[in-house]
């Protein structure tokens, strides 16, 4: 996972990156290339969990391409697993149950939503692949970047971080 300290500078750099639709992906962005990677993200996790995991790349309108899904059955704690994959900066989001459940994974853990071993056996996986975590905090809190989110804005009102990188626009 990138230092915490370095989070806001990950993420400031990825949206100076500019684009055609630079809300949606940023220029040399390579769907197919995103999809593989997506694909084989999912192999791994299969084969670490010894369970077929979902993978959604039905994604269309949205700063994300693809969530990979470890069924709940499959893990130590009973609850499912999310991994959110951005278009922008091979980001990745980790989440017990799904994003927005638990303020983060060390919540998650305390109530007994994840296990350290799962959450070490998923972090892993990502990483390998050359994904770069980002910690879900991070990504809520106020959007002050470049682009102009407009209405793209979280249920309270304001844009996100999380809706830059990870939600549908």
């Amino acid at each position: 996972m990138a230092e915490e300290t370095d989070i806001d500078a990950v993420l400031r750099a990825a949206d100076r990156v500019q684009g055609p639709y630079h809300l949606e992906f940023p220029d040399g962005f390579d769907h197919c290339r995103a999809v593989a990677r997506a694909q084989a993200l999912a192999e791994r996790l299969r084969a670490d969990f010894d369970r077929p995991c979902v993978l959604d790349t039905g994604v269309q309108d949205a700063s994300f391409h693809a969530t990979v899904v470890v069924p709940a059955e499959a893990t130590a704690a009973g609850e499912q697993i999310a991994i959110r994959l951005s278009n922008h900066g091979d980001f990745a989001v980790v989440a017990a149950e799904r994003p927005g459940c638990y303020v983060d994974l060390d919540e998650a853990e305390a109530s007994a939503a994840l296990t350290s071993a799962d959450r070490r056996t998923v972090e892993t996986a990502v990483a390998s692949l050359g994904y770069v975590l980002i910690p879900e905090p991070a990504l809520h809190r106020p959007y002050d970047g470049l682009t102009a989110l407009g209405t793209h804005t979280s249920p309270r009102g304001e844009a996100t971080w999380w809706i830059r990188f990870f939600d549908y626009l």
